[in-house]
């Protein structure tokens, strides 16, 4: 990447499935995925447990001998409901402190092929990236066209003027993880001129305000 500044990477939360997928491939990517951040010396958040592909992922790159902290709501820790966490966990009441905690801890974000949770928690971060809550970068690994669908939807909302090439620029994609790495570190923030004035307070009461208003 001669000539491309390098954002530094330190720490990625990984959204993915609870499950593994009908396609072996997606395990294999999420292996690998996990070798290719500890081959790079970058550490995991993820939503904890072992189950699926998030087990994979997390398994991986504790294997490399890198950090692995998983943020869970603690009602899913009853009965060990997920399975051990690989790495240190930390218990949050519930699911919006989860994503909180995890967006401030992390340096970016990358979902594997998942379900309702994994969409929701990808959509939750590029739509606070649009609002200049933060500037961290984001993409999908695109295992077998899994995404496809997707991404084609996300263009046709800009081709329709509900998305704004500027904010399509938030979400990246990649086939590979290394690809989808490198793209992370050479992101650059575009934020929108009106939405940049937005002022976010970190206050704790401040955010319970701002987890309000991104539900309605």
């Amino acid at each position: 990447m001669e000539g491309v500044s390098v954002r530094k990477i330190k720490k990625i939360c990984v959204f993915c499935g609870a499950n593994s997928g009908k396609d072996v491939a997606f395990v294999n990517a999420a292996f690998h995925l996990g070798e290719v951040l500890g081959k790079r010396k970058i550490d995991l958040v993820y939503g904890g447990g072992k189950l699926g592909l998030m087990g994979c992922v997390s398994t991986a790159v504790a294997q490399h001998e890198r950090q692995v902290l998983g943020i869970i709501p603690s009602v899913f820790t009853v009965n060990n409901l997920v399975g051990e966490t690989c790495g240190k966990e930390i218990k949050v009441a519930t699911m919006q402190e989860r994503l909180v905690m995890m967006m401030e801890l992390s340096d970016a974000f990358i979902a594997l092929p998942g379900g309702f949770g994994t969409l929701e928690e990808l959509f939750q971060m590029i739509s606070w990236a649009q609002l200049n809550i933060h500037n961290k970068p984001i993409g999908v690994l695109n295992i077998n066209g899994f995404f496809n669908g997707l991404l084609s939807f996300v263009d046709h909302a800009v081709k329709q003027e509900f998305i704004t090439p500027r904010a399509r620029k938030i979400l990246i994609s990649a086939t590979t993880a290394d690809e989808l790495v490198d793209k992370l570190q050479a992101f650059r923030f575009e934020p929108d001129p009106a939405l940049s004035k937005l002022k976010w307070s970190p206050s704790s009461s401040q955010k319970e305000k701002l987890d309000l208003t991104l539900r309605l």
